[in-house]
This record gives structure tokens, sequence and C-alpha cells, in this order.
């Protein structure tokens, strides 16, 4: 056997021992075996011998031999560690313990198993919660006229806020056994997805309740008394709930909330009692105007030590009575002229027992744990269900306007301009409902996953401002001019609020999306820290569990950067080869990529250490690789679980596409700006050794998903279904009244156009004439003519744009008292 033959078969089954990720078991034997071999038919010269063979005894100490390994690299690591790395605060300790890691998981440690993912039982829905949705969730649409709340009333109607108690709206997530409606997590987004096609206002006065609310807290934490007492109430509407977490100078760094609490002795109801004295200033706190009971985050102490040793016992969550004596509520703020209820909360000098703290004088302390756990979900459903709702009625509202909207004597759909625009609606809103349904699907399945739901949060409101902007420029000043057939500008107006809440955007992309991955995704990180952390008093023993964990993660390190490079060399053609034809290459890639964030995520995290952190779009690039990665597995499992037509697969090509040009594009941002330059080159070599590879979406495909938003789909009654579309009097019931006549127009239309062609029918007539002039000369039958005419009044009133008498109050203080007047019908009902 020859010297390049063996080496050439040493390459190979060592480079599988690490691209397997095989133990020491294995891969010890197989090179002590190679050397041998190589020593025994002369291949291996004495030369090379004398320099391989230390090699390979000191590999083969270190990977056996804790002693040996650890003066030769943990005991170096440690230090690097202990001196690169920044103490792990509470909140930061909090954060990385809470919640789950799910596919997301998977995917930053390149060990995505695709057929685990498409096994994954359908997210459906039950009869009755579909049932609910048909029935219930239409008839209050139906209760709702938009314009009438944002810019006449300021407020739901007491008709509508009578309706959401009623039904149980408020209790959505609250189990049956509590009085609530037990629905699922994919239930929940429905209803928001589909009251936020009718109104952003209505929606947000639903959600709150159902997310952080109190009502999740207490499911979650609660004693089994306060579930007893408060849940039924909730969910009944008996008390209307609202969470008080975000202060003047603690918005996106909630840990930071100045409002304090002291554990003391005081009277309450006649007698003394050891509770808390709360001083607290909060605002934009969303229903605290009609609010009867709220939740409160604050930071507890004990400077008598009557709980425990421990003064600053930490971030505490409790309980309060909007009525209790010192808490001052009523005020309101007025975001965007919606009309949901929103504003400040102040107390002072609020007395309240410690049983009041949500979960009892055990949860003291625990209270930023239990809010990030809470907050993640809703991070997963509320904003994303919102995002779906206003992207599914763009693709509606503006497919079907871009059908009927005609300039140069042609539908507006058909230029190709329009067409580029029309292509990014279809394609985000088909993303946005599959990342809607995926993270629905994993609160299902009971995971509480922090980076899927921060991904979700960020990129899908992003898309849904996308979509909606695209939507505001194809509509023009039919989208512009506000009034009450206006269906696209309180969403445009709205917008910044989905951006801005539960996480501001560009915190949540700087900071917590591959912030908190790093952390939480990677297999061994989290132990690292936490040892450090945990033994800082104890080196000897924090050595010893450390040497534990790092012995793995170097292993995890070579082999992430031997599948990394196999990958990008074979183009990651080198797996899913039993794939199925139409998905097998995108899934080669999608190895390809999250096999490098693995590996470039670990070379980021060494080179940098907690300079990373401060690193923010570095970090950000690293997380928007990990975001798409994600966004790219909601499209396939989708198109799994879907029918797989030809417009489903056009629609999966666009989104995946887009999606890997985003990876690809990040990376390269990191590449140019890595302050190490030559291992900014060198990643780039290694993970593009062939340049660039992938663009956006062409010309061909945006035209192939533009022109199927002009017609009548499977797809697009998918997303009219998702969307509430009323009778005539409600505006998009009227364009998509318009939008199916159009269709049943449409021949006769042509057959009209191919006459005036012909010559037989002047062009300068206008259509009422040229109908006339056919119908004369037997073109058209009186019926034919009778389905034109229908559909033109149609079409002249669809594109028609709202007028207001000059002394119309628009201008108007429509604020003023509205607030007070609702809190005085809440204490009467």
């Amino acid at each position: 056997m020859s010297m390049l033959l063996l080496l050439t078969l040493s390459i190979i089954l060592l480079g599988s021992v690490a691209y397997f990720r095989l133990s020491r078991l294995i891969w010890s034997p197989i090179l002590i075996i190679l050397l041998a071999d190589a020593q025994y038919i002369g291949s291996l010269s004495w030369g090379a011998s004398l320099l391989l063979w230390p090699v390979a005894i000191v590999s083969l100490l270190i990977a056996w031999l804790p002693i040996v390994r650890q003066q030769l690299i943990t005991k170096p690591l440690f230090e690097f560690f202990k001196k690169n790395l920044p103490p792990l605060s509470d909140t930061e300790k909090a954060a990385i313990e809470s919640g789950t890691v799910w596919w997301e998981g998977k995917l930053f440690q390149g060990q995505a198993n695709w057929q685990k993912l498409w096994n994954m039982p359908k997210p459906t829905l039950t009869q009755d919660e579909t049932a609910f949705l048909n029935n219930e969730v239409r008839t209050l649409c139906s209760m709702v006229n938009d314009w009438e709340i944002t810019h006449e009333k300021a407020d739901l109607p007491k008709e509508v806020w009578d309706y959401l108690k009623n039904n149980k709206f408020f209790g959505m997530i609250i189990p049956k056994e509590y009085g609530g409606l037990g629905f699922s997590a994919l239930m929940h987004s429905s209803v928001i997805a589909k009251l936020a096609t009718k109104s952003v206002s209505l929606a947000v006065t639903t959600m709150v309740p159902n997310s952080l609310g109190p009502g999740e807290l207490l499911i979650h934490y609660g004693t089994e008394e306060q579930k007893q007492y408060f849940l039924p109430r909730l969910a009944s509407g008996k008390e209307i709930p609202c969470f008080a977490l975000t202060a003047p100078e603690a918005g996106s760094d909630a840990g930071s909330i100045p409002d304090q609490g002291i554990v003391c002795k005081g009277t309450f109801e006649g007698k003394e009692i050891v509770g808390i004295s709360l001083q607290f200033d909060k605002r934009y706190i969303t229903l605290a105007p009609v609010a009867t009971l709220v939740g409160l985050a604050f930071k507890l102490y004990d400077p008598e030590h009557l709980l425990s040793t421990n003064t600053n016992v930490g971030i505490t969550l409790a309980l309060i009575p909007a009525s209790h004596p010192g808490v001052e509520i009523g005020a309101r703020h007025h975001p965007l002229r919606l009309a949901f209820m929103n504003g400040p909360i102040r107390g002072k000098d609020v007395f309240i027992p410690l049983d009041w703290i949500i979960g009892g004088v055990a949860m003291a302390g625990k209270g930023w744990q239990m809010l990030f756990e809470c907050l993640s979900v809703g991070r997963g459903i509320s904003l994303p269900a919102l995002s779906t709702g206003t992207a599914s009625l763009s693709y509606v509202a503006t497919g079907a306007y871009a059908a009927i909207r005609k300039q140069f004597n042609l539908a507006i759909g058909q230029f190709e301009g329009v067409e580029e625009a029309l292509a990014r609606i279809g394609g985000f809103a088909y993303q946005l409902d599959a990342a809607r349904v995926f993270t629905a699907q994993a609160i299902d399945l009971q995971e509480r996953p922090a980076v899927a739901t921060s991904i979700a949060k960020y990129h899908m409101t992003e898309l849904s401002r996308a979509v909606n902007n695209a939507a505001m420029d194809i509509h023009g000043g039919r989208a512009i001019m506000m009034g009450p057939s206006n269906y696209l500008g309180v969403s445009y107006q709205a917008m910044p609020l989905s951006i801005t809440v539960e996480g501001a955007n560009i915190l949540t992309r700087s900071l917590m999306i591959f912030g908190q991955g790093a952390i939480r995704c990677h297999p061994y990180l989290k132990d690292e820290l936490l040892v450090l952390d945990a033994y800082k008093d104890d080196q000897k023993l924090a050595l010893k569990h450390f040497d534990k964990i790092c012995i793995q993660h170097i292993g995890y390190a070579i082999s992430n950067f031997v599948r990394s490079i196999t990958l990008a060399l074979t183009l990651g053609k080198v797996t899913e080869l039993t794939a199925k034809q139409d998905i097998k290459c995108y899934l080669q890639k999608l190895n390809w990529l999250s096999a490098s964030l693995a590996w470039i995520s670990d070379i980021a995290m060494l080179t940098l250490g907690g300079a990373l952190k401060r690193k923010e779009l570095l970090s950000a690039r690293l997380g928007d690789v990990l975001s798409h990665l994600y966004l790219s597995s909601a499209l396939l499992k989708y198109y799994q679980d879907g029918e797989k037509s030809a417009e489903e697969r056009n629609l999966l090509h666009w989104g995946l596409q887009h999606n890997l040009y985003q990876c690809q594009e990040a990376y390269y941002g990191l590449f140019e700006n890595f302050p190490n330059q030559l291992l900014g080159r060198l990643m780039r070599w290694v993970i593009f050794p062939y340049g660039r590879r992938f663009s956006k979406p062409n010309d061909e495909l945006s035209h192939l998903v533009a022109k199927k938003l002009l017609i009548e789909t499977p797809i697009r009654q998918h997303f009219s279904q998702l969307c509430y579309i009323g009778d005539l009097e409600d505006p998009m019931g009227l364009i998509e009244e318009t939008f199916k006549q159009l269709q049943i127009a449409k021949p006769v239309l042509e057959k009209l156009a191919q006459a005036v062609k012909a010559g037989n029918i002047h062009r300068s007539l206008s259509l009422r004439a040229q109908l006339q002039a056919a119908m004369a000369k037997n073109i058209l039958t009186q019926h034919e003519v009778n389905i034109v005419e229908e559909y033109e009044q149609l079409r002249v009133k669809a594109i028609a744009v709202d007028e207001f008498p000059s002394d119309y109050p628009l201008g108007s203080e429509i604020c003023n008292n509205q607030s007070k007047q609702h809190a005085d019908e809440q204490s009467i009902s």
C-alpha cells in the first residue's frame, strides 16, 4: 500500500469518525491501527514515525487520562474563560436556565434530523375550536366598525366588551377546569390572527389577557388557592387584567426595574401582618385604564430579614386589585391612534399581604425566571399571530385590488414592477403562516423555546412590515386616504407597535437571538458557564467539572470543523441522499449552512470571548443565520403538511431561496467585519470555497408567485379563511365580492377586448358605449353585458376613497373622558 493511499484512507476514516461524532472508544483504536499498519508496511518513514507516534500517544493520553488533559488543555482553557467571560448576573442565570430548547437547538448544532421533523404530527384545530372560529370569532368581527372605534369613539363599544367577556375570549388559554376555554396555542394564534384582519385594536385587547396576562403566570406558578379564585374570574371577564412591567427608565432592560417592595409589618383589614410596602411607576401598560386586577413586577427587599437571611430577595410578581389603596390608575396613553386601552399605573405606599405574591412566598425573588418563560410564549403566539393576520389581509386585498385596478388599460398587477411587490407579499405571507403554525406547534408540544419565539417575534413582525409596505405601495392613494373604507391604513399605523413591544426588534436581533441562542442551544457552553459560576470559590472542584464538559466540547468543535468543510466542498450533496427530489437540494444546503453555524459560533466565542456580547452586529448576523434556518424549517414542515400543489411549490421555492440568500449575506457580513481579518477570510474560504452560491428569487419565479395573487386559487382561499370578510358594507367584503365578480366577468371582458382589437368596436368609446355597440353587433348578449355592468359598478365602488365634509371632526380630542367613562361602566357592571 502506497503512502498516498494510506494517507487518503486515514483521512477518510478519521474524517468519518469526526463527521459522525463517534466516541473515543472508536477513534482511538482506529488511530493506533492506522499508524501500526503504516509502520508495518514501511509506508511511514522513521522520521515521520518520530513525529506522528508521539502526537498519537499524546492524543490518546489526553482522551483517556484526565490529569494529562487538565494540564495540557483544560486548565489553560479554564483560565482563559475565567479571564475573558464576565460573571453571570442573576437575570442572565435565570434567562439561560429558563424554558426549553427545541428544533432551533438542532439547527444551531448542525444536527437537523429532517425525517423527525416530518414525523411531527400535523398541527390541527379540534372540532370545538373550528366551530368557535367560524361562529363566535366571526360574530365578534361583525360587531366592530374599526373606523368608528379608532377615529370616533377611541374604544370598543360596550356590546363588544360584553361579548368578549360573555364568550370567554379573555379565557382562551385558561384550562376548562378553571372555567376557561382551554384552547391550544394554535387556536389562540388563529383567533388573534383573524381578529387582526378586522381590527388591530380588537386583536390587542383580546390577546393581552391571554398572554402575560397575568392568567398565564397564574396557570404556571400560582398557588392552587390563587388559581381557584382568580382564573374563573379572569375567564368570565369579571376581572379585567393588566400586567405592569415597563417603567419610564426600564423598557427592554426589564431586569433593571426601579420599582421596589420592602418586606415590613403593616395593617391590613384591621390586623397587623407581615406584608410588602410598594412604590412603583409604570407606563405603556395595555388595558391599565380599564383593569380591575394588576399584575405587578418589582424588586423585593427584606432589610429586617422577616422572610429570609437575604436582604435583596430579587424580582417578584404580585397581584393587586386596581381599587386597592395607594394604586393610581385610569390615565390613558394614545398609541398611534389605535383604540385599545393603554396607560400608566403608579403606586405610593401600597401595602399588600405576602400571599398576594404570585405563587405565594415560595416564589418571592423568582419573578425574572417566571417572566422570562411566559414572555417567550407570548412572543411566540401574540405578535406572530398579529403579523400573520395583517399579512393575510394584505395578500387577499392587494391581489384583488391589483386585478381590478387598471392603468393604461391594463390591470396594474400585470406590470413587472407591481409583480415584484406582489411576489414579496405572496412569499412573505406564506412564510408568516408557516412560522406561525410551526412555533405554535412547539408550544402545544409543551416546549417553552425562548430562542425560537424570539426569532418568531423579530422576523415575523419585520416580514409583516415588508408585506404591509408592499401592499401600501400597490394601493397608492387608495390606502393613504383614511376612512371607513380603508382596510390597510390602520394596520400600517399599528406596525410600529408590533416592532416595539415584547422586546424591541433592535434589541431582539442584536442581543437576544444569538446571545441567548449561543448559550441555550450549544450542547456544552451553558454547563461550562454554570460550572464557572457555581464553583467560583472552589477552583479544584470547578476544574474537575469543567474538564468533563470541556473534552466533549473539544470533540464537538473538531467534528463541526470537519462537517463544515466537508459539506462546503460538496455543497451539501453528501447528505439527504434519500430525500424527495423537490426538496432534496434545499435540505442539503440547509445542512451545509447549519454545520457552518455550529463551527463559526465556537470560533467566534473562543476568539472574542465576552467581547462577542458587545459586538452586537456580529452577534446579530449569527442570529440571522440561525433565524433563516429556522424559518426555512417552518416552510418545509408547512409544505410537507400541505397539498404540495404547484402553487405551493413556487411559494416554497421563493421563500427558501430568499432565506438561503439571507443566510449567505449574513455570513459574508460576519466575515468582512470580523475583528481578526485573517480569521474572517479563513472562515469564508472554509464555508464558501467557491464564492457566493445563493441568489434572490429570480424574476421568473417572482412572476409565477405574483400572478397567482390575481386569480382564485386554493392558497388564496386559505388566506381568505384566515381573514374576516363581511358583506358589501364591509370594505374587505366589497373588495372580495368585486374580485369574485371579476372572475365571472373576465371571459366577457376578454371577448370585448378582442372585438376592440379587431376594429369591430371603436377604442375611444366609453365602456358603456362599447358594451352597447357589442350587443348591437351580436358580439355580446344582454346577459353578458349585465355581468360586466354589475362588475363595473362594484369596481368603481371598491376603488373609491372616503370623502368627509369640511366640518368633520378629524382633529378632535377623541380620547377625552373615554377611559373614565369606561372605568365607570366597568365598576357598574
